[in-house]
């Protein structure tokens, strides 16, 4: 029997609790393997979470790169009860054990290396939020797409803003940021891992919010007083016009750090291409987010 197996046993005797193995993406096992497996992690219970997190409702925002969510952070963060640090990176944040000596006091604990990330995790955002004397944190880490999972299984009482964008555009941008490194269609294979885990997270996530960055550009009034219905603030019109940012406030990355996100206001957006512009890999996303005829 392995020793996952013996563990829930054990736990489900004495405490109903299970551990389980934390999902990978698709392309990260193949990168992963050889390399130190994929950590164990408990999944609180509600009587648990007062216990176990100093976090509260905490906020994070699913997308894809290039898909406008450096500008919906900044919008979100000149809310006085929304603080929105730059990309945080979460899921490489990592724990690794010197010896036998602390994974054994630890397990005696009943904390496997994905509990203590977890830990660590929340106590790096409380931390954050604490500094900023605000109300609600808000991630907005592209990456979080393919942690999505994990990352409701931290908080459970998390809130997710979904992020759309045209999947042209997003490979169209992503190219554009550095034409040589990323050729177009190296760019389409890139997007297409983020846009597919933005659309499976999407589908898990049926009390979420989605926006879309064209509705966000065209109306940003409209989007952000939906966004902070869904969130439970008021609406303030100073997100509308978050303020000129410098290098202190974007750093390369950590998120957008280009001219149009350092103006401070909405810019609008670039032209939606046609159907005959959509390469075939990204036809079925778009189809899926009503992008296609």
């Amino acid at each position: 029997m392995s020793l996952l197996r013996s563990l829930n046993r054990a736990l489900t005797a004495t405490t109903g609790l299970q551990v389980r193995r934390a999902p990978l993406p698709g392309a990260a096992r193949s990168a992963a393997a050889g390399k130190q497996p994929a950590p164990t992690y408990r999944c609180m219970s509600a009587a648990e979470l007062p216990t176990d997190r100093l976090l509260r409702q905490p906020v994070f925002i699913i997308s894809s790169v290039r898909s406008g969510s450096t500008l919906l952070r900044m919008m979100l963060g000149a809310h006085s009860r929304l603080h929105a640090p730059h990309e945080l990176h979460l899921r490489q944040l990592q724990v690794a054990f010197g010896s036998a000596f602390p994974q054994r006091a630890m397990a005696g604990l009943e904390l496997e290396r994905g509990d203590l990330e977890h830990l660590l995790w929340d106590r790096v955002l409380h931390r954050e939020l604490l500094r900023s004397g605000k109300d609600f944190i808000v991630e907005k880490t592209p990456g979080n797409a393919f942690a999505f999972r994990r990352i409701r299984d931290c908080w459970p009482d998390a809130r997710f803003v979904f992020l759309l964008r045209h999947p042209e555009s997003v490979a169209r941008s992503w190219h554009e940021s550095d034409p040589v490194k990323r050729p177009y269609d190296s760019a389409v294979a890139d997007v297409l891992r983020y846009l597919e885990a933005v659309e499976e997270a999407r589908r898990a996530t049926p009390d979420g919010c989605t926006v879309r960055y064209e509705d966000i550009t065209a109306d940003p009034e409209r989007e952000m007083r939906r966004l902070c219905a869904y969130l439970g603030v008021g609406y303030e019109p100073g997100m509308l016009t978050y303020g000129a940012k410098d290098d202190r406030d974007l750093v390369r990355g950590l998120g957008d750090w280009r001219a149009n996100i350092r103006t401070g206001t909405v810019q609008p957006g670039r032209a939606l291409p046609g159907d005959d512009e959509i390469p075939a890999p990204l036809r079925p996303v778009c189809t899926a987010w009503g992008y296609a005829a």
